[in-house]
């Protein structure tokens, strides 16, 4: 595979995978709150409980 000078550079080119969450995306927010309460949930309730 040949490499493209200057490629890396290329402005024009945008992931939506990869881009930060708009001001207005409440779905994106809300799921990464959950995502990270469950998480801390799971570390309490280890530490408490002793698993």
């Amino acid at each position: 595979m040949a490499y493209q000078q200057g490629h890396w550079q290329d402005q024009g080119w945008r992931d939506t995978m990869v881009d930060p969450a708009g001001s207005d995306d409440g779905a994106y927010v809300t799921g990464w709150t959950i995502s990270g309460l469950a998480v801390i949930g799971t570390i309490v309730a280890v530490w408490l409980l002793g698993i």
